[in-house]
């Protein structure tokens, strides 16, 4: 009699490398940056934080995409610990409406 029916540990290959102390699938993630899904404090501030502090930047690209991220940066910089990230991202959210206004606009 191994364990509960509803307490598996998640295969390491379906986990994202950022959300190693987390029980957290690709798809629920998703969910929560979409704003779909929130488990306690783990919302949509929480998954987008968690990208930006601890995934690369293509990973931040693909997951939040460019409007999205410049959005929702005024609100999530002074929490994200890493001074490099912070000045990384300052630098995206300056340059990219400049240089490029047609990615950083909804559609």
């Amino acid at each position: 009699m191994g364990g509960s029916q509803y307490n598996f540990p998640m295969n390491h290959q379906e986990r994202l490398p950022y959300l190693w102390d987390y029980e957290i699938s690709e798809a629920e993630f998703r969910a929560m940056l979409a704003g779909e899904l929130t488990r306690g404090r783990l919302n949509r501030d929480w998954a987008a934080l968690r990208l930006l502090e601890y995934a690369p930047y293509p990973e931040i690209v693909r997951l939040l995409g460019f409007p999205a991220l410049l959005a929702g940066w005024p609100r999530w910089r002074a929490r994200v610990r890493s001074e490099s990230r912070r000045r990384g991202l300052d630098f995206v959210a300056e340059w990219l409406p400049i240089h490029y206004p047609e990615l950083v606009q909804e559609t």
